[in-house]
């Protein structure tokens, strides 16, 4: 089988839980240190898959790999190679796929309930989860569902929460967090948490890692689902 392809943006937005969901299966991955100045594939025919993770970065910056992951994300659809993306992965997924991203009338950080919507697709994506649970967030701004797209997410804060297209799924929360994951983004998220504390829906950084093994079991049973959907599509 080809490899999976997982774009990082940042240092400490890697894989998190899906590459220990990919391990478990045996299946390889080639991660993509975009954040290093790893230069992207010119086309998507490598992989069995593409996975864009987040970043602090908007999808609206002028950085240079921006364009060009918009063009790989296009390819792989054009190919029918499944595509993946958490919070700025999706963001670059919608905004490849026709929709626009912008600012979020409420900043999200920490965690937050989000609902799976009554549609057949996202019965399919969520089969065996709860039609709510707790999510992880860090976003400021959010995505429309591109044209064709079905909405499958949603919270109270954030209308936007996931869509899928096909065999493609663009997130706008977090499912692929873990306990390190957290802790460092605590660190070095800590002055935009204490400027967004006033936002109903950001958390102090004692409270993001309360509970914290209870709610990532959790979080990790929902990603379980929505990965084992998503890797059906995979091309051999």
């Amino acid at each position: 089988m080809k490899p999976v392809a997982i774009f990082r943006h940042a240092a400490t937005e890697g894989p998190g839980y899906f590459a220990t969901f990919l391990s478990e299966r045996s299946i390889p991955m080639e991660l993509i240190k975009v954040d290093e100045g790893v230069a992207l594939p010119q086309d998507a025919s490598g992989y069995a898959g593409l996975v864009f993770m987040g970043g602090p970065m908007s999808v609206n910056d002028d950085l240079p790999w921006i364009p060009q992951s918009l063009a790989l994300i296009r390819d792989a659809v054009a190919r029918d190679i499944p595509v993946l993306g958490h919070c700025l992965g999706g963001q670059l997924m919608s905004k490849a796929l026709g929709g626009t991203v912008g600012r979020n009338p409420i900043k999200e950080i920490g965690w937050g309930e989000v609902s799976v919507l009554d549609n057949p697709v996202a019965h399919a994506w969520f089969h065996g989860a709860p039609a709510k649970f707790d999510s992880f967030h860090w976003h400021g701004e959010t995505f429309t569902i591109p044209a064709g797209a079905t909405r499958i997410l949603e919270s109270a804060y954030c209308q936007n929460q996931a869509f899928a297209l096909g065999k493609h799924l663009g997130m706008q929360c977090h499912v692929e967090m873990t306990e390190e994951m957290i802790k460092a983004w605590c660190v070095v998220g800590t002055d935009e948490i204490n400027a967004a504390l006033s936002s109903p829906a950001v958390q102090t950084s004692a409270l993001m890692q309360r509970d914290i093994t209870h709610k990532l079991t959790k979080l990790n049973n929902v990603a379980n689902a929505l990965y084992t959907h998503w890797i059906k599509g995979l091309a051999k």
